[in-house]
């Protein structure tokens, strides 16, 4: 297959593969970095692909290994390996650390100088904290997406100066 097709052929694809990308990640910038990636994966090894054989489907295994792949290096920069004697760590109480007087006594003073927040910032902050994406807090409030990353940001540099005691 000449240069010219296989090119023609990878940009046919392009909305297809963003898709299916979208899928796999459920997130849009890591579907744009997956599809970029397998477009230069697939321009790297163009000269393995067999004429003959679907194009397409040649295309989206290695978007779905490149995303395997990547999943599988996620998993394994998390794993924890206790490589103490005695496995320290392991056999530490996560119940007993967890749950400190002093830890618990923070944990309330960041509460309340949260909650004494104006609504505005306490509300998309509090959707950060628990895990929501900037993008979705936008769509469920129904603020520009510049609104919700500022909100936070000033929320937290707030925070910073009245719980400064607290470090």
């Amino acid at each position: 297959m000449d240069t010219a097709k296989f090119r023609k052929d990878l940009l046919e694809v392009q909305s297809e593969l963003q898709r299916f990308a979208y899928k796999l990640t459920a997130d849009r910038d890591e579907a744009n970095d997956l599809l970029q990636e397998t477009s230069l994966k697939a321009l790297d090894n163009m000269d393995k692909y067999m004429p003959d054989t679907n194009f397409k489907g040649w295309v989206y295994t290695i978007m779905r290994n490149i995303f395997i792949n990547n999943y599988r290096k996620v998993v394994r920069d998390q794993t924890f390996v206790d490589r103490t004697d005695n496995l320290y760590h392991m056999n530490q109480s996560q119940e007993f650390e967890n749950y400190t007087t002093e830890n618990n006594y923070d944990t309330k003073e960041i509460y309340r100088v949260v909650n004494a927040l104006p609504k505005e910032y306490r509300i998309p902050f509090m959707m950060h904290l628990s895990g929501f994406k900037y993008r979705e807090i936008a769509e469920k409030l129904a603020l520009p997406l510049g609104t919700v990353k500022s909100r936070i940001f000033f929320t937290r540099q707030h925070l910073q100066v009245l719980l400064k005691d607290y470090r």
